[in-house]
């Protein structure tokens, strides 16, 4: 062996011997952390079923924030359940990941939050629903 690669075994950890199996970078998922996952993303999404379908808040500005903020907690347990993002990655690829997915969600929700504003505000207001329905 040359003298660069030869294994002094009185110094820990002098080469490393990452071959790819979780050590290092993103960890993979065991099944209790997805059943975790899945678990939190139910509930995430049956709440707010529920708040809408029960009709549970008389207000439905404050029905839709909180949707939106369930939604916003929904993204961040994907990313940390099923994605695996964490703060320990070394690469920038997950900061990057973060950054463009947040840009996604701030484009959807306020465009469409725009678009269903607009729609309601420029519907014909000197007709009523029932005179909407014999409109051609």
């Amino acid at each position: 062996m040359s003298a660069a690669h030869t294994h002094d075994h009185d110094t820990p950890n002098v080469h490393s011997h990452d071959h790819g199996h979780g050590h290092g970078g993103a960890a993979h998922g065991s099944l209790k952390s997805y059943t975790i996952g899945f678990v939190l993303s139910v509930i995430l999404t049956a709440i707010p079923f529920w708040l809408v379908m029960g009709d549970v808040l008389p207000n439905k500005n404050a029905t839709t924030l909180i949707i939106l903020a369930f939604g916003a907690v929904q993204i961040v347990v994907h990313m940390i359940y099923f994605l695996h993002m964490n703060t320990s990655s070394e690469s920038g690829w997950n900061m990057l990941a973060l950054i463009f997915t947040l840009v996604l969600v701030v484009i959807t929700l306020s465009g469409s939050l725009w678009v269903m504003y607009h729609m309601n505000a420029n519907m014909m207001p000197s007709m009523s629903a029932h005179e909407m329905r014999n409109v051609p």
